[in-house]
């Protein structure tokens, strides 16, 4: 039985694909973790592609994909584990201000590799 990542290597980049532009990176190629989870709309996007991350991954260390249910973010186990394949996945504590409040959050950089 050949691999998934060899029989499906086209539909696994598109999906890939489809998650870096659902996430709408800036123009320094990143996203923060406090846009993710304020973003309901991307979350749900990113949860409806499970049907097919299952058909065309091997979703067994993807626990998001997995047993969403277990996982805080399931959106963020996909994004991690998925992007590894085509980008580098870099990422840094930053400061937000958002209404005089000052918010402590990741900052996530997508390098094509």
């Amino acid at each position: 039985m050949k691999l998934k990542s060899l029989l499906y290597k086209k539909e696994q980049n598109e999906i890939i694909e489809n998650i870096i532009s659902i996430l709408n990176l800036d123009n320094e190629n990143s996203t923060t973790l406090y846009e993710l989870d304020n973003n309901l709309e991307k979350q749900n996007k990113i949860i409806d592609l499970i049907p097919d991350i299952r058909k065309y991954f091997k979703v067994k260390n993807i626990i998001g994909a997995k047993e969403p249910e277990k996982c805080k973010r399931p959106y963020l186990s996909i994004i991690k584990h998925l992007t590894k394949q085509n980008y580098h996945l870099y990422y840094s504590d930053c400061r937000l201000k958002i209404n005089d409040k000052t918010i402590r959050t990741k900052k996530y950089v997508f390098i094509k590799k």
